[in-house]
């Protein structure tokens, strides 16, 4: 019986716990701006891009050869998004963009996060009866590719994505 009356009575705050309820209130309390500005100083920043593995009725891949792509320039298409945009909207905003491509399917792959750059990437598996053509300074070249004959110099990890989502369709 005794115990229970004990355990029953609040304990005494240590000095880090009441310094921690302290700073808590005075973050809670501190003008919406200056979280957010704390916020973005002392976390890691991502840049966010929307990629796609695109596939057409002959089981080929596309690929674009991108001017500023480091390499062989060849790589699947796809891009920064915007602050705000939706990734699915942004693929198919770069894909606009860039080559004049419209998606018929487009279902979520897989997500990739890199740390050189600190970048999350959104890929898609799509699939489209359009024709690509250049439309951008940034792209050079599109072509339509079997996994026997990609080009060289793509990079090895978007090789490996290829070869696992033909193998899925």
């Amino acid at each position: 019986m005794i115990e229970t009356c004990v355990n029953a009575l609040p304990r005494a705050k240590l000095p880090g716990e009441m310094l921690k309820d302290l700073l808590a209130t005075i973050w809670r309390r501190a003008p919406k701006r200056v979280r957010r500005w704390t916020t973005r100083l002392t976390h890691t920043r991502f840049g966010a891009t929307a990629a796609a593995i695109i596939i057409n009725n002959q089981g080929q891949v596309l690929l674009l050869k991108h001017v500023f792509r480091p390499g062989s320039g060849w790589g699947i298409p796809g891009g920064f998004l915007q602050t705000g945009e939706q990734p699915e909207m942004g693929l198919r905003r770069e894909l606009q963009e860039e080559v004049g491509l419209d998606l018929e399917r487009v279902e979520l792959y897989t997500i990739r996060v890199f740390k050189r750059p600190n970048q999350i990437e959104i890929v898609f598996r799509c699939s489209t009866n359009g024709d690509a053509q250049p439309r951008s300074m940034e792209v050079s070249r599109v072509g339509w590719f079997g996994f026997d004959n990609l080009p060289d110099g793509l990079p090895k990890d978007q090789r490996e994505l290829i070869r696992k989502a033909l193998a899925e369709d």
